[in-house]
């Protein structure tokens, strides 16, 4: 396993602990100081580890929530993975995730992450498409 693949490894077992203590920790030893993270959907970017670290550490308190995870699969190489799972905020509605993790010289520069909620197929499509199973956590 590579440097880079351990550090994965680490960070899927903190999120799926929900231990945000030790994804802080994991962050502060396995990114770089200019890490960035970004969310699309809500137009944010955290610039610089700290202030991630701090997003993190805080986010209990915030929102009163304490989410799980569960990685569906992680996938890649060299200095570029994905990552596809379900997070449950504490409502039981298991919103999809993907995360970008982009590597420099060992450590994690950047990181940019889709959140989406389920949704009802259309019934229009339902003789075009094999019906699965929901991924919940």
């Amino acid at each position: 396993m590579g440097a880079n693949d351990a550090v994965m490894a680490e960070f899927r077992a903190a999120m799926e602990s929900s231990d945000l203590t030790a994804l802080s920790r994991i962050l502060r030893a396995s990114s770089t100081d200019d890490f960035v993270q970004e969310w699309p959907q809500s137009g944010e970017r955290i610039v610089g580890r700290e202030a991630a670290i701090k997003l993190d550490e805080g986010y209990t308190a915030a929102t009163g929530l304490m989410p799980t995870m569960k990685y569906r699969r992680i996938l890649g190489g060299g200095d570029i993975y994905v990552a596809e799972g379900t997070i449950d905020y504490g409502d039981g509605v298991p919103v999809s995730y993907v995360g970008i993790a982009e590597f420099r010289d060992g450590k994690v520069c950047k990181m940019t992450e889709y959140f989406a909620n389920p949704f009802p197929a259309p019934e229009w499509r339902a003789g075009l498409v094999e019906r699965m199973d929901t991924v919940g956590v």
